[in-house]
Formats: structure tokens, C-alpha cells, sequence
């Protein structure tokens, strides 16, 4: 961070410190830049809540795949040049993709149009720029590009995004569109591409690429403030740089229409008395989705902006917070990340594209894809449920169930975006965001096709190694890579799957379900205490090294250390395995204390935030601090939270760990600093931490309010000396789904010293299948 930016950011925040509590919004504390340095993969750009277009700066997108990770969002802090503008991307995702239809403003009498080194300035389209210049806030991002002298502006509505570039007077007006720009890019992804002019003005185009997720469509229409007054249509498919547009009457490529597998635009305005506005708006389905999506959302730059920071107030401002400013940022950054996905993905007709890659029909509910759900059925989506209207999950869900409907497998998504799955990650994690839905009263879907769905992917043989699953209880390692962590992830599955099925009277797949939950012992190995992999044989794959990380080995990005403490449905059963209440704690410590000097995982992505063996950059970690309150020792719960926060969290470009994963790394803060955490989606239960914030209201769902105050909260009182809801003492480690949703004052005590007698008592524990209330 350079001198000007640190003291820019610190008078910023003196501001904020000193602005009124009452006057200070959660949207006016949201920083986009938090995470887009590092490894948090987090994008800048413009948003509206879970929006089909994320309009932001792309700063490189020309790296093969080995390299394409650190640059997953487009956006990368520490690069010195922006290529361009794109109109689909990830938020903090571990994989690259999209980054589809790139736009680059260029001023002046010379037009490239390939991007150039971004060490030779002038060399391409490509700009540089300065950090000082962008603004960033919910909804709307601007960049002032250094080399043609444009000042860039970029908003979106749900299915819209515009731009606006103001040229530098006098000099002429052009636009770049490459339509071979991508993010994950290499030779061949791109396996078809066009570019249209309508009669009207109107450019649309299209483009089928085959990167993360295999054949998919995507449509835009473009359409402009201003009249063409030139245009040039270019293929550079045999790998010969096009030189660009040198001056009027040399250009052969005023077609109207180009296909090809490589193809960039050159639109030409003339000298522009006003700023030159550009609305786009894409579609899975085709050109004419495409039209009617921007037919959709009427209005300019100023209008849509309008509409979608008052989007982005209503879905904020549900929570107000009062802290120190870092604090508050952190927070409020955090909710707002925890609202882009799963992004809407149907168009405004109702019809997608579905995982069989054809054109189906949402009647009644917005379809939605991105489903990251290996990460977000964690807090993610149990967030959700608690700050967003009823019908955002209940449309989840139904595109869950309309996924598996249209899958060619007959399964829920693992891990989809467009409509288009990636089967990337383990698990069938749909499940548990049902199940956690259902059991909270959310409805407005088919119940019985929810659980048929779950049943299915749940014993869908070729998946996963589910066929030996099923037949041996634990998935066998070798006939399947990252088998131990299978095997306890799928029983949790099939937890939730148990829960949902008994509450709805479907006793028979209670029990069977009920049954397979119990399958990590099958894969628990009391000798060591740790969850390993086992043999088709039965016996326990050697040599074994709990703090080995390697891809495709016995774990799934991580290790013995982190997976085996995956037993959210009976963690007291575990606790009992490991030889009880002492040796749990001692072994948690171990965790949190190992010494990693001799251990090098530089090879292993996502591996990041690590504090001992616990590593925050991955999720497979991210309920363990909780486990301590299982085995009677809650302040040491929150201990390691206040060691968590303070190092894992910042509220800069790197202030992320490791990947924000579409709001999963996000949501765990929200939870955290409120004081409670689901452990176990679809137990109804929050694990009492400690809060890290004075007060925060929280309006939910139903209309009533939960206020969460403090009492000596800082830097020298970590710990909970009293917990109290609406006046009465909270005496166990937890609160219920029901005591949350009901409103009233949560109010925490702190003090220096732990409170080394509160919610200790064994009927004081969260909620374990083996103790049940």
C-alpha cells in the first residue's frame, strides 16, 4: 500500500470514527477492495445483490492455467494495468472462469486491438492506472485510465450492466469488445464466437467456451448513449496480431456480421461532447434473452446506479453495527459478500440454461446458479436465512431441485455456475442447505421433490465412490482418491437428510439415512485419533502423516488434522472417542499450537491463514474453534475466536486469509461477530461464541429485531462472564433457531478472566445426535 493510500485510507476512517453511530450505515462501511489482493480473489466492480452481472476491471486475463489461480476474480490488487472491462465474475473462488465479454475504452486516432505487455505501456489496448484514482461502493466502481485519459464508471442492475467513459476532449472515441479475453484462458477454450449490428444500433454477440464447466453459452447485447459513426468486426483465429485502425477509409471490416473462434471489435465514435454510456446485459438462453434482459431495467447510468444502491441499502441495512471503524469495515464488507451469490442466472422470461444445457422454464421464481457448495453450506446459507427475505432461500432451493430435475445425472449440483455444472469439491452439500431451509419453515417449494432429490444424489452409485459407500460404510481409498474426507462428509449429508425426512414422517428414509450418519466411525481410527482412509480390505491405508497436505491423497485440500474434526452431527460422540473432555481439549490446543517451521505446503492452493494445523484459508477448519464449548471448555472457544479474528481478518486489499468462496469466508465473520455460529446446519442450534462488536441490531425476516449489546468489550476483556436473552441468564453453550428468529436483546457480559463454569455441565452442550434433548 503505498504513503498516499495508507493516509488517504486512515483519514477516511478518522472520518468514519468520527461520524454519529446513528448516522453511519452498514452500506456507507463496505469496502470492495477488501480481499482483491492476497489470495481473497474478491472482484472491485459494480453488483447489484446476487446479481446475473458483476461488471468490474479485469488487470490480467491472459495467463495459462497453471497461473490462472491468483487471478481467479480478474482483479489483482499489486498488477499495475487494467486490460479491461468484463461482465461475469466469481467472488472469491479457488478456480478461475468468466470474465466473458470484455470492453476497453481507447481515445485518439490509433486503435489496437490486441492487449500488449503490461510492461510496455502503449504497446496494446491496455491502460495503466493508479489506485488513488478508484472509487468503490456497493453498486458502482471508477477508475481514471492513465494511458488513453478516460475516466471509467462502471454500475449493474440485476441483469444490466453500464458503462461510462468520459474521453478527453477532442480526441476521438473508441471501444474495444474481445470477445477472445477470458479469465482460466488458454489455447482452444474458446470454441465459437459471433459479433451482430443491428439495423437498430444494437450489438450483440455471443460466445460457447469450454473451461471450468464444459460447453457453456453465454449472450449480450450492447447498446449505446451515442451513434456508431465507424465500426470494424476483426478475426485473428491464425494467430496473426491484427495492427489496429489507423485512420479513416483503411478499414475493411465494416461488416455487420462475424463468426469465429477469435474475434475483437472496434467501435468508433467520433469526438463525444458528453460522457459515452454503454448498457449491456447478457444470457445463458440467447440473443433475444439477451435484449429483453436490458429491455428489462430501463434508465441510464445515474438511474440503474439509483436503483441498485437503494437494492444494496435494503439488503445491508437489515444489519446495523456499532464498533471501531476497522472493525465495522470488516464486518459490513463481509455481509456485502455474503449477498452476490448464488447469483440470479434466468432471464427475465424465466427461461436457463440447465445442466443438460437446454433452455428450460422457472415458472414462479427466479433461477439461480453459482452454487458453491462444498464452502457455503457451512454459514453461507445459514446467513441467509437470517437476513434475507424468506423467498431468497426458498429460490434456492428450487433451483437446486429444477438442476437435478434437468441433470442428465438425476443429481443436485456440487458445484455449478450458468446452470452448468463443474463437479468440482466432494459431497453432496445441496442436501444440508435443503434440509437446513426446511426445518427452519422456509417453504414455497415441493417438499417431497426436495428429499427425492437428496435420496438421489445420495445414492447415486458412480459418484464419488458412493457405490462402496454404500456397501462397506466408508468410501474405500483405494478405488477412490480423498477418501477419508468422503466418508465423513457424506455422514453429515446423510445427517441432514435423516432430520429433513423425519420431519416430514418419511420414517423409512429417516432410518436409513439415520444409520449412514453414523459412518465416520468407520473411518475414525482410535489408535492415532484421527480420521484416516481405509482399504477396501478394511485396513488402514500406510504410511500415515496427519499433517500431510498433496492433491488427490486421502484428504481433500487439507489433512488429517482439519478432517477429523468433521463430525458436526455428534461431535460428542467424537469428543467421547478421543478419550473424553480432556484429551479433546488438549488435542484442539495441539491444533491451534503445532509448529509448522518444518512443514512446507507452498505446493497446496488454499492452504492459507494457518495457525498451527488450523488453517481459516479453507473451510474444512472453520467450525473447529466452536468444539471446545462440546467438550465443556467455552472460553476457549473464545480465545481462539478473538486469535482467529484479530489475525485473519483486516480491512485491506489482503485483509482475507485465503478465498472468500462466494461468501462462505465472509459469512463466518458475520456469524462470528455477532457471538454465534451454526456448527451443525439443520440442528437449529448456534454454538455461543463471543461477540466482536458493541452492538449490532439485526432485523430479521419476520419483522422483529435481535439486538446484540455489550458490556466491556475491548482488547483486555476477551472473555463472557454472562450471557443474558431478553433479561434471562443463558446458561448453555447454545441458542436455539426459534430463541434467534423471536427477537429481543442478547446481551454479553465480558470480562478479563475466563469463566471457566458456564455452559460447561454436559446438558449445557450444543446439540450431538449420541446426547439427544
Amino acid at each position: 500500500m503505498t504513503l498516499l493510500r495508507t493516509l488517504a485510507a486512515l483519514t477516511v476512517s478518522s472520518a468514519i470514527a468520527l461520524t454519529p453511530l446513528a448516522a453511519q450505515s452498514t452500506y456507507d462501511s463496505v469496502d470492495p477492495m477488501i480481499g482483491t489482493g492476497g489470495e481473497g480473489h474478491t472482484f472491485p466492480g459494480a453488483v447489484a445483490p446476487f446479481g446475473m452481472v458483476q461488471l468490474s476491471p479485469d488487470t490480467d486475463t491472459g495467463h495459462v492455467i497453471r497461473d490462472a489461480y491468483k487471478w481467479a476474480a480478474g482483479y489483482r490488487y499489486s498488477d499495475p494495468t487494467i486490460e479491461g472491462f468484463s461482465h461475469t465474475h466469481f467472488s472469491g473462488a479457488g478456480h478461475s472462469d468468466l470474465g466473458d465479454f470484455l470492453v476497453m475504452p481507447v481515445a485518439g486516432d490509433t486503435v489496437p486491438l490486441e492487449p500488449g505487455d503490461a510492461a510496455k505501456p502503449g504497446s496494446g489496448y491496455r491502460s495503466r492506472f493508479d489506485h488513488r484514482s478508484e472509487a468503490a461502493s456497493p453498486g458502482y466502481y471508477a477508475v481514471t485510465l492513465t494511458d488513453p485519459g478516460v475516466r471509467a464508471e462502471m454500475t449493474a442492475g440485476t441483469r444490466v450492466g453500464v458503462h461510462r467513459y468520459a474521453f478527453p476532449a477532442g480526441k476521438a472515441a473508441h471501444l474495444v469488445i474481445d470477445l477472445r479475453s477470458s479469465l482460466y484462458n488458454y489455447s482452444g477454450k474458446i470454441l465459437w464466437s459471433s459479433l451482430r449490428l443491428l439495423p437498430d444500433g444494437t450489438l450483440v454477440g455471443a460466445r460457447q467456451t469450454r473451461g471450468w464447466a464444459p460447453d457453456r453459452q453465454l449472450f449480450f447485447a450492447m447498446r449505446f448513449s451515442a451513434p456508431l459513426t465507424g465500426h470494424g468486426f476483426v478475426s485473428t483465429e491464425q494467430n496473426v496480431p491484427y495492427k489496429g485502425f489507423q485512420g479513416p477509409g483503411r478499414d475493411s471490416d465494416a461488416v455487420a456480421e462475424r463468426l469465429g473462434r477469435a474475434l475483437v471489435a472496434r467501435l468508433d465514435f467520433g469526438r463525444l461532447a458528453r460522457p459515452l454510456e454503454v448498457r449491456v446485459a447478457i444470457s445463458s438462453v440467447d440473443e433475444a434473452g439477451a435484449i429483453a434482459n436490458l429491455a428489462s431495467e430501463t434508465g441510464g447510468f445515474d438511474a440503474i446506479r439509483a436503483k441498485t444502491v437503494a437494492a444494496w441499502h435494503k439488503a445491508l441495512d437489515v444489519l446495523t453495527l456499532e464498533a471501531p471503524a476497522p472493525m465495522r469495515r470488516n464486518v459490513a464488507t463481509a455481509l456485502y459478500h455474503s449477498l452476490l451469490a448464488p447469483s440470479v442466472a434466468g432471464d427475465v422470461d424465466g427461461r436457463y440454461r440447465g445442466p443438460d444445457n437446454q433452455v428450460h422454464l422457472a415458472k414462479g421464481y427466479t433461477f439461480r446458479s453459482t452454487f458453491s457448495l462444498w464452502d457455503t453450506f457451512r454459514a453461507e446459507h445459514p446467513l441467509l436465512t437470517l437476513v434475507q427475505p424468506p423467498a431468497t432461500t426458498s429460490e434456492i432451493v428450487r433451483s437446486l431441485i429444477a438442476s437435478r430435475e434437468d441433470s442428465p445425472y438425476g443429481i443436485l449440483p456440487v458445484w455449478q455456475f450458468q446452470g452448468r455444472e463443474t463437479w468440482t469439491m466432494i459431497g453432496y452439500h445441496a442436501a444440508p442447505v435443503i434440509a437446513d431451509a426446511y426445518l427452519k419453515g422456509i417453504r414455497g417449494f415441493d417438499p417431497k421433490a426436495a428429499l427425492d432429490a437428496m435420496v438421489a444424489s445420495a445414492t447415486y452409485a458412480p459418484y464419488g465412490g458412493l457405490g462402496d459407500y454404500m456397501k462397506l460404510g466408508y468410501v474405500p481409498i483405494d478405488r477412490e482418491p480423498e477418501a477419508a474426507s468422503k466418508t465423513v462428509e457424506y455422514a453429515y449429508d446423510d445427517w441432514t437428510i435423516a432430520r429433513m425426512a423425519a420431519a416430514m414422517g418419511r420414517s423409512d428414509v429417516a432410518v436409513t439415512f439415520g444409520k449412514r450418519a453414523a459412518n465416520w466411525r468407520n473411518s475414525f481410527d482410535p489408535r492415532t485419533g484421527f480420521v484416516r482412509a481405509r482399504k477396501s480390505d478394511g485396513a488402514f491405508r500406510v504410511p500415515f502423516d496427519p499433517t500431510a497436505i498433496n492433491y488427490g491423497s486421502d484428504y481433500t485440500e487439507g489433512n488429517a488434522w482439519q478432517y477429523s474434526w468433521f463430525v458436526p452431527q455428534d461431535q460428542a460422540a467424537l469428543t467421547v472417542a478421543l478419550g473424553g473432555d480432556q484429551a479433546t481439549v488438549a488435542k484442539l490446543d495441539a491444533m491451534f499450537d503445532y509448529d509448522n517451521s518444518k512443514l512446507d505446503y507452498s505446493h497446496a492452493e488454499d492452504i492459507a491463514g494457518l495457525i498451527g494445523q488450523y488453517i481459516h484459508g479453507n473451510e474444512p477448519s472453520h467450525h473447529v474453534a466452536y468444539l471446545y464449548s462440546y467438550a465443556g471448555a467455552p472460553w476457549r472457544t473464545q480465545a481462539r475466536l478473538k486469535q482467529i479474528v484479530e489475525s485473519q481478518y483486516h480491512p485491506t486489499p489482503d485483509g482475507l486469509a485465503g478465498n472468500d468462496d462466494l461468501g462462505q469466508m465472509s459469512a463466518w465473520l458475520v456469524f462470528t461477530a455477532l457471538g454465534f455460529y451454526p456448527v451443525t446446519p439443520g440442528s437449529l442450534e448456534y454454538v455461543i461464541g463471543r461477540p466482536f462488536v458493541d452492538r449490532a441490531v439485526l432485523a430479521l425476516p419476520n419483522g422483529k429485531r435481535l439486538t446484540i449489546s455489550t458490556e466491556g468489550l475491548d482488547a483486555a476483556h476477551p472473555y463472557v462472564g454472562g450471557v443474558t436473552l431478553n433479561g434471562a441468564a443463558v446458561t448453555k453453550a447454545y441458542l436455539r433457531h426459534d430463541q434467534i428468529v423471536a427477537g429481543g436483546t442478547l446481551h454479553f457480559r465480558m470480562q478479563a478472566t475466563p469463566d471457566k463454569a458456564w455452559a460447561t455441565g454436559a446438558a449445557d452442550r450444543p446439540f450431538s445426535t449420541s446426547t439427544p434433548r
